[in-house]
């Protein structure tokens, strides 16, 4: 199964704007991709209208968000249904600063819908750490059935171990993503809580030609956690 579950929209203000739902899904199709996420920051308001255009192209689609903790980590949550990822970014959002966006600064925070017409923007900027600890985030993803991971933990900010310093203990997290898949085995050297777990490569796009190439096939384990997730 081919894949790409880490993907930003034009909602999150880093995406580029030409990234709607049916470029998403049109550039997913086009490159033979089986399932697909969209992951904006902090907000799952774009997932409906990407859902429905998957949908008409055969594509599976997950919806998720890529949370920011209160520790500034980032972290990829999937959902079994649209309804639970709603629910989800209803509470997530709840727990934003009431920071505004700046769009000259940050970027447009564009919501669409399934033709890829405006429906409006975000003014509370999505960029921003949630009210959502790392320590809460694993039984919160739980109460809405979904599936969770640490994002990109080889990057150099806002991942678990360039805030943390290490990997905790403590953390239950089901499996991993890395951005730079030849780091792998000294991640792993210098993280020893990391071996033998499943990890993920996905590209955390923001722009259409950063979507994953159908080249890296969804491990086994992976792929039974995430059995009943998306349409």
């Amino acid at each position: 199964m081919t894949y790409d579950l880490h993907m930003h929209s034009c909602l999150s203000p880093c995406g580029d704007n030409d990234m709607t739902v049916n470029n998403i899904v049109n550039m997913a199709a086009l490159k033979g991709l089986d399932v697909i996420a969209l992951t904006d920051h902090n907000s799952s308001k774009n997932c409906p209208a990407l859902m429905k255009v998957a949908r008409e192209a055969g594509i599976r689609a997950i919806p998720g968000m890529e949370i920011n903790t209160s520790e500034e980590i980032h972290a990829v949550c999937l959902f079994p249904t649209l309804e639970k990822a709603m629910a989800f970014d209803d509470y997530v959002f709840s727990t934003l600063p009431p920071v505004k966006n700046r769009p000259e600064i940050y970027g447009d925070q564009i919501l669409v819908n399934e033709n890829d017409e405006l429906q409006g923007t975000v003014d509370t900027l999505l960029i921003t750490a949630s009210g959502v600890s790392l320590e809460e985030l694993p039984d919160l993803v739980k109460a809405y059935d979904g599936l969770w991971w640490p994002a990109h933990i080889d990057r150099s900010s806002n991942s678990l171990i360039a805030i943390l310093g290490s990997i905790p203990e403590d953390i239950d997290y089901p499996c991993f993503e890395i951005y730079h898949t030849g780091l792998y085995d000294e991640l792993v050297k210098k993280n020893p809580l990391l071996a033998g777990r499943p990890w993920l490569h996905n590209s955390d796009a923001h722009y259409l030609w950063d979507i994953a190439e159908p080249d890296r096939q969804l491990d086994p384990r992976i792929e039974k956690m995430l059995e009943g997730f998306g349409e």
